[in-house]
């Protein structure tokens, strides 16, 4: 099966974890097969990222491609100065296979990625868990006011995406997605989960619920199932600069956290601060909601809303 990452340098703390939970909860790792699409990375880093692979019994499952995703996608929304995650829509150009499951590098992969080897899209681009819908997103006046998308319609969640890549060279999606980000530079509330969903604009097929349960930091693990991928949206990660302290996954992330990657990855460099700086009020609003839970929890909850 192929499991395919898009990472940067600051996505290789979130990446170890990622990595080994979903080695782990495998029933038959032999059949993994890994692609990295890279952006910045240098030689010490795949060899770390081999030497995981090596380590979990999986030698030479692994091919690293290099790409410039300013170069590639730089006139395009970035996220926090980033386009890294734009690189899923090349996947098509260098993976040459039926399919695909791309995912993020904020996971804990604690179900076994394999139920989904046999997929049947039934003659969609891409799988996703859905569950929202166009009139909740961000950007929703953008989407329904101005391309005509039905409030209704579902909306996905990119973090976890299995993606039908001979319907993808069939139906030139990688184009069309291209073509639309140039006509609404400016405009894509999500960056290339945006491009996605306008793409199938409500029509994927659906992965079970337990592929992608997200998890904010304030709030307890999701109970969606027992076996679940968990997805750390939003900021802080449990990875970040004292997130220990107040995210409520940080332990669940941690068990899977080997020594050798918390040595090699998890310190803090001025590009981790940087982004800590920028993600401010996000530590501002976990910090509140994780104060207000503490209060409500011991009873103080209801004394203050009288």
């Amino acid at each position: 099966m192929n499991i395919a990452f898009c990472i940067n340098r600051l996505a290789l703390k979130g990446l170890g974890v990622t990595l080994y939970s979903l080695i782990c909860n495998c029933s038959n790792k032999s059949s993994l097969k890994f692609w990295f699409l890279c952006s910045d990375l240098n030689e010490k880093d795949r060899e770390a990222i081999s030497q995981l692979l090596i380590g979990a019994g999986l030698p030479k499952t692994q091919t690293f491609i290099d790409f410039n995703p300013r170069k590639e996608f730089g006139t395009f929304p970035s996220l926090h100065g980033d386009w890294t995650a734009y690189g899923r829509l090349l996947l098509v150009d260098f993976i040459n296979e039926d399919q695909v499951l791309y995912l993020d590098a904020d996971l804990v992969v604690e179900l076994d990625v394999l139920e989904v080897e046999t997929f049947d899209f039934g003659g969609n681009i891409l799988a996703a868990v859905g569950g929202g819908k166009f009139k909740y997103t961000l950007g929703k006046k953008f989407y329904i006011d101005k391309l005509d998308i039905s409030p209704e319609f579902e909306y996905f969640n990119s973090g976890v995406l299995l993606f039908n890549l001979k319907e993808w060279r069939t139906q030139n999606v990688k184009e069309k997605s291209l073509e639309i980000a140039e006509k609404y530079q400016k405009e894509l509330p999500s960056h290339d989960q945006s491009l996605l969903n306008i793409i199938c604009s409500g029509r994927f097929s659906k992965l079970p619920a337990s592929f992608n349960c997200e998890w904010i930091a304030s709030e307890p693990k999701p109970s969606i199932s027992k076996n679940m991928i968990l997805h750390f949206v939003g900021s802080p990660k449990p990875w970040d600069p004292l997130a220990f302290l107040f995210h409520k996954g940080y332990n669940t992330w941690r068990s899977y956290l080997s020594p050798e990657w918390k040595t090699e990855f998890c310190h803090y460099s001025f590009a981790d601060y940087k982004r800590t700086w920028r993600i401010r009020n996000s530590y501002l609003r976990t910090i509140n909601m994780s104060l207000k839970s503490l209060r409500t929890n011991n009873g103080i909850g209801k004394i203050i809303s009288r």
